[in-house]
């Protein structure tokens, strides 16, 4: 993202040790970055196989009403392996 017009980009998933699993920002964000222009941008980070379950966590959760009302731009990456490479399907659900 830093290569991309993404000054500041942040990883906000957090792992909680005591419990055993992972905790996204306002329950579906992993990263969060913003443009030169100052857009801010979060991101959920997935396999493509999952991403339609991702949107799905987005739309269902409590906080997506306020992060949408905001302004945030809301992308889901899904990641899957192509010629030995790894590629990113964005699908953008702001």
């Amino acid at each position: 993202m830093k290569r991309e017009n993404y000054p500041l980009v942040q990883i906000v998933e957090t792992f909680n040790f005591h419990a055993g699993c992972r905790k996204d920002l306002f329950t579906f964000i992993d990263i969060l970055a913003i443009t030169e222009e100052g857009q801010v941008v979060a991101v959920q980070v997935t396999s493509k196989s999952n991403i339609s379950a991702r949107i799905k966590k987005i739309s269902n959760s409590e906080s997506v009403k306020y992060v949408r009302k905001a302004g945030w731009k809301i992308l889901v990456w899904g990641t899957y392996k192509q010629n030995n490479r790894w590629q990113i399907k964005e699908v953008d659900v702001s």
